[in-house]
């Protein structure tokens, strides 16, 4: 394992939660990858997703069938406007790579927001550190442990 994955397993354990980490050499660095490399649906995908609504980082858990509608996630957190986020305020915010970012297990407090087409599956499958990474985890423990806003902010 690497630092990251231990960080996000350590995050875990914080919440008597017991991470499945599987490893894919190949990579899962876009939805399509995960969903392909694990063999389930891309909705089942967490997309853990950086923004800036107005000065603050928020983090959007979208699933790997949806994208952000960026209107839609100001409103949800109650701001004027929002811009993704370079690589380098990801890292800095997370303290993870764009493509490995996990849903929890960050350097800093990121208010979340949860898109709720995830409640409809029994298992999701997330980032755990790395673009390599990943663990099953049921979507409504992962909100729970997430603290996350539930709010409609696709753009199917």
């Amino acid at each position: 394992m690497t630092d990251a994955v231990d960080r996000v397993v350590a995050a875990a354990a914080e919440h008597d939660l017991v991470l499945d980490v599987v490893e894919y050499p190949d990579g899962t660095r876009t939805a399509a990858d995960a969903a392909a490399a694990v063999g389930c649906e891309i909705g089942q995908i967490v997309k853990s997703l950086i923004f800036a609504v107005d000065d603050e980082i928020v983090l959007a858990l979208t699933s790997g069938a949806n994208r952000v509608d960026t209107d839609a996630l100001v409103e949800l957190a109650g701001g004027e406007a929002s811009r993704r986020v370079d690589a380098d305020a990801v890292r800095t915010v997370t303290g993870f790579a764009i493509g490995g970012v996990p849903p929890f297990g960050h350097l800093q407090p990121v208010r979340a927001f949860f898109d709720p087409s995830l409640l409809a599956y029994d298992s999701v499958w997330a980032a755990a550190g790395t673009p390599r990474h990943v663990f099953p985890i049921d979507p409504s423990r992962l909100l729970e442990i997430t603290g996350a806003a539930v709010g409609d902010f696709s753009d199917r």
